[in-house]
């Protein structure tokens, strides 16, 4: 059987084709464009439309869908599933709402402050609440009233004693109030922080798609993409709680006093090593990082992925009778190399 070789255009189609700048873990903005039976239509700048299915829109079946996420209205996502056949990706708007209601509880605990909560039900033992969309449990020993009956629908002040996202456990007091406010302090870290400066601070969460750190009573956001050149799959491959590390600034909203971070920028750039060290025809040899329905992944340099087309893959692994897995070496030939636009293609036909 003939082998069909890819020209200079047909391989530049291909990689119009599919923007693999997206990653799963990515928290990407996105305009709400309209809606279906599966759930809500995003426009995140990909190729094709995003879907937002409905169990990830809301966390309640009262509220409309079109309330809580209103057409030509921006929004923050996370990316939950990579490009389908369609060029689709799948996103969760309720986690990114969760992770950082959880994150705003997490620091008016840290300040002692008292929160509203609104009363959901009751159980043995307490009964259960509402607070910044978050569930909630007071124990009957930390409510003041004697007798929980007809609480269903009240607010109550309340105080947290603690919380664990990760095991899902929100534990609240409606007997203690505390009058410590350490706002003050969180607007001077605001008033003297800046883009580009590079910050020590604590690990204290790390969620699905990323790790918040806290530098100097203000938690910043570490994007899953901004941990590491290198591809990892989940931040804990990286970071655990209370690791101290050096981070830069990338991002400040003082509006909505969010503060984005990365840490990869303290690594040397690898793109900056790759232009130096090879060049178009060059053969490497590679590592398979992550392989999709239009090509693989393979990392050609430390922190750097070049693209090895699906039909390359394909015509290889029928003519070696061998299936190629993620970890796999691979001998390859570097057919163009776009350093500006972070670009490597790859064939590994002209390598055999």
């Amino acid at each position: 059987m003939s082998k069909e070789i890819i020209t200079d255009e047909e391989f530049e189609a291909l990689l119009s084709k599919y923007d693999y700048g997206f990653q799963k873990g990515d928290l990407v903005k996105g305009i709400v464009c309209g809606y279906d039976s599966t759930g809500v239509i995003v426009d995140i700048g990909a190729k094709t439309a995003a879907l937002v299915p409905i169990k990830e829109a809301k966390s309640d079946n009262d509220t409309p869908i079109e309330e809580i996420l209103k057409k030509n209205e921006s929004y923050e996502f996370l990316i939950i599933k990579e490009e389908d056949e369609d060029g689709k990706f799948l996103l969760s708007y309720k986690k990114v709402a969760t992770a950082y209601n959880w994150r705003e509880l997490e620091d008016k605990k840290a300040a002692d402050e008292v929160v509203e909560g609104l009363v959901t039900g009751m159980v043995k033992g307490g009964v259960l609440v509402e607070v910044n969309g978050v569930k909630g449990f007071v124990p009957s020993s930390h409510l003041r009233v004697k007798t929980t009956d007809d609480m269903v629908g009240t607010k109550l002040e309340l105080k947290i004693l603690s919380m664990d996202a990760q095991q899902g456990n929100f534990i609240l007091s409606n007997k203690k109030v505390y009058a410590e406010d350490r706002e003050e302090s969180k607007k001077d870290t605001f008033e003297k922080i800046q883009i580009g400066e590079k910050i020590k601070g604590e690990v204290v969460r790390i969620t699905d798609f990323g790790a918040f750190v806290n530098i100097g009573g203000v938690d910043g956001l570490l994007p899953l993409s901004q941990i590491s050149w290198k591809w990892i799959d989940h931040p804990s491959d990286i970071l655990n709680i209370n690791d101290i590390i050096e981070v830069e600034i990338i991002g400040i909203d003082y509006d909505k006093q969010r503060v984005s971070l990365s840490l990869k920028n303290l690594e040397p750039d690898p793109w900056i090593e790759a232009k130096e060290k090879v060049k178009e025809g060059d053969e490497v040899e590679g590592t398979i990082t992550r392989i999709k329905h239009f090509g693989a992944f393979v990392e050609v340099i430390s922190g750097v992925e070049a693209l090895l087309p699906s039909s390359d893959l394909a015509d290889w692994q029928t003519k070696n009778n061998k299936t190629l897995s993620v970890g796999d070496k691979v001998q390859t030939v570097i057919l163009k190399f776009n350093p500006d636009d972070r670009r490597i293609s790859l064939s590994i036909k002209e390598a055999e």
